[in-house]
């Protein structure tokens, strides 16, 4: 009974502070339910609950002191883009992209501190990150407790559920990397000559003052 209360209490450890990894305990979570070893729902009301306290903590935070965090956020070109990036979706999308930017990524952390930052209402982000902190453990303990009925054995259903952990992870990865770099895109086919002259100024057309300069020295040469 007391390695079970221990058991739960790491579950909450491991998934209220962001950054940490807990694939494999919560995979292994699963497994130990499937078993009869852990209660399910207990085990997802545990994950869930925690991570979603963690969430709120951070979108508070971020909240309060707007200011300091968004200078954070700025000080690096990958965090300012991160930030950029994330506040243009949750002002267009709202809750779907609070669910959605869960399963990114970092995107824990981004969808928490940019909404925060942004003054995003607390019952709106609450609703959102509810639903996909709900999502999140259902998937995540689930690999492990559907990984042992299909496969039969503790080490197995681990594996399998650890590595669709990764494969989802990498195609989160690739799906940010693609969208920004489409956002990037547009936002350079939006850039007007003016601009763009600015930022390349050995493309930019010679002035009227260049081009007199240049009639004077070629008179001045014949």
């Amino acid at each position: 009974m007391d390695g079970m209360l221990a058991l739960y209490g790491l579950l909450a450890l491991t998934t209220l502070p962001p950054l940490v990894p807990n694939s494999a305990v919560l995979v292994s979570a699963g497994v130990l339910a499937s078993e009869g070893h852990t209660v399910l729902p207990l085990v997802l009301v545990t994950v869930a609950g925690s991570a979603l306290l963690g969430d709120m903590l951070m979108h508070l935070a971020a909240r309060r002191f707007g200011g300091p965090v968004r200078a954070w956020l700025l000080r690096r070109p990958r965090r300012r883009a991160a930030l950029e990036w994330t506040a243009r979706h949750i002002r267009r999308h709202g809750v779907p992209f609070v669910v959605a930017v869960r399963f990114l990524p970092s995107g824990r952390i981004a969808g928490a501190l940019a909404s925060g930052a942004l003054r995003y209402p607390p019952r709106k982000y609450l609703l959102g990150a509810g639903l996909a902190e709900s999502l999140w453990a259902t998937y995540s303990v689930g690999l492990g407790y559907l990984g042992t009925a299909a496969a039969g054995n503790r080490l197995y259903a681990a594996a399998i559920g650890i590595g669709v952990s990764v494969l989802v992870a990498t195609a989160g990865t690739a799906v940010q990397w693609a969208t920004r770099r489409r956002g990037l895109r547009a936002q350079a086919d939006r850039r007007t000559p003016g601009e763009c002259a600015r930022l390349n100024p050995r493309s930019a057309p010679p002035s009227d003052r260049e081009e007199g300069d240049e009639q004077t020295s070629s008179t001045a040469a014949a």
